[in-house]
């Protein structure tokens, strides 16, 4: 037997964690209904806004990274646009779009080890930078390919300060950062952000990818759109130099 507590459908009903669907739509917006499935109640006015600027804070980076790459590459076969920005979904995993997950799931787990051991900011962050170390791992969600300093970071933490989400994650990350200064200086990127972010909102870390999915979604939809409409299908879009290091001329006969 099925059981979920997300939602009910029968005929001409349709509950969603409690609200009739048709309440919801023209009412509610999108990104807080998002909060509403997955925290089973409506947010605050400070938490919808909150919400709606992280899933905007996703939406796209341009071609750079290879979620786009996949979706525009699989578009160019002539493929129907679903199976286009699914191929760029799928390659959404731990390096690309993964280090929200991992960011948020370590800042949980030294907040908590900060709280038990009565350690300041500083401290915790020395410490889980060592502990990383010796781990042969780097923290996820500081430094980035292109930005010094993440433009979008600023604006998402200017946001938790304005609407008082800032709490102990937040402050754990900007002590890291302030550590990383001290020799290769590391910005906290948007996904150090987000990581951040939820977690000081209460989110479960196992949901990290969850914010970059619902906001990326929008921009592969975009570049997937824009290949099928303004480009030639099987276009070249691998422009590197390829080099062939492999065997030559093998006999068949041998």
């Amino acid at each position: 037997m099925w059981q979920t507590k997300i939602s009910k459908v029968e005929p001409d009903n349709i509950v969603t964690r409690g609200y009739r669907q048709e309440d919801l739509i023209g009412n509610i917006p999108f990104s807080s209904v998002f909060f509403l499935l997955i925290r089973g109640r409506m947010p605050d006015k400070k938490e919808a806004k909150m919400i709606d600027a992280i899933i905007t804070s996703s939406i796209d980076h341009s071609v750079t990274p290879p979620s786009t790459h996949a979706a525009r590459i699989v578009a160019s076969a002539g493929v129907p646009l679903p199976s286009a920005v699914a191929a760029g979904i799928l390659a959404v995993g731990d390096v690309h779009g993964g280090a929200i997950e991992d960011g948020a799931r370590i800042l949980q787990n030294w907040v908590k080890k900060r709280q038990e051991e009565k350690w300041d900011y500083e401290r915790t962050a020395q410490t889980l930078l060592k502990t990383l170390k010796k781990q042969g791992r780097r923290m996820p969600g500081f430094g980035h390919r292109l930005h010094k300093n993440d433009p979008r970071t600023k604006r998402l933490y200017e946001m938790a300060d304005d609407l008082k989400i800032t709490k102990e994650h937040i402050k754990l990350s900007l002590a890291l950062k302030e550590e990383f200064a001290e020799g290769k200086a590391l910005p906290i990127n948007v996904d150090g952000a987000i990581a951040a972010i939820i977690s000081d909102m209460g989110f479960d870390w196992k949901l990290g990818k969850a914010f970059f999915l619902i906001g990326r979604c929008a921009g592969l939809i975009a570049h997937v759109y824009e290949e099928m409409t303004t480009q030639k299908p099987m276009r070249r879009m691998c422009e590197q130099e390829v080099t062939y290091d492999g065997p030559w001329e093998r006999d068949i006969t041998k």
